[in-house]
């Protein structure tokens, strides 16, 4: 097997990130102009708080997720992680690169003293819950709720999830 490097994300891969996005969301609200679209980029590129990770094979990106550490004045004052956009080239799933991803982005937050990291998923297909399970997440221990402002998450032409993140 090719060799797949984890890392953190360079700034000058934002379209790359992008590119591969495009395989999270069949469908997706349209980006904003270049200007707003780059001084988001700058902001997530700067806020320590923020780790985007992806996973490399051959000089692409083939996966990528976000870990986003939040201070909390609970359990002994220690911060908690929430991963999202967990997402992998359709043309490399199933070769354990999203579990390579996933578990760098624990043990980041591990090493950052969180008590716990959270992530939601949409798919109800069995193989990305079992994906989630096998990379060290446990269901059932939570319920999770998700509220967005006037149908936000609600897009046109709505497609059936795909697997994406195997």
């Amino acid at each position: 097997m090719t060799e797949v490097l984890i890392r953190h994300i360079q700034p000058h891969e934002l379209q790359a990130l992008l590119d591969l996005y495009q395989q999270l969301h069949v469908t997706d609200a349209p980006l904003p102009a270049k200007d707003i679209l780059e001084q988001t980029w700058n902001e997530i590129l700067t806020d320590p708080k923020l780790r985007y990770f992806v996973a490399e094979v051959e000089g692409q990106l083939v996966a990528s997720c976000t870990l986003a550490i939040i201070p909390n004045l609970t359990r002994g004052a220690r911060p908690y992680g929430v991963i999202e956009n967990v997402v992998t080239h359709a043309s490399y799933r199933r070769r354990g690169i999203g579990t390579q991803l996933l578990q760098q982005a624990l043990q980041t937050a591990w090493s950052k003293n969180c008590y716990k990291v959270m992530l939601l998923t949409g798919s109800k297909q069995a193989a990305t819950l079992h994906f989630y399970e096998q990379a060290g997440f446990q269901k059932g221990l939570k319920t999770g709720f998700v509220a967005a402002p006037d149908d936000a998450l609600r897009l046109p032409n709505p497609q059936p999830p795909s697997d994406t993140h195997p």
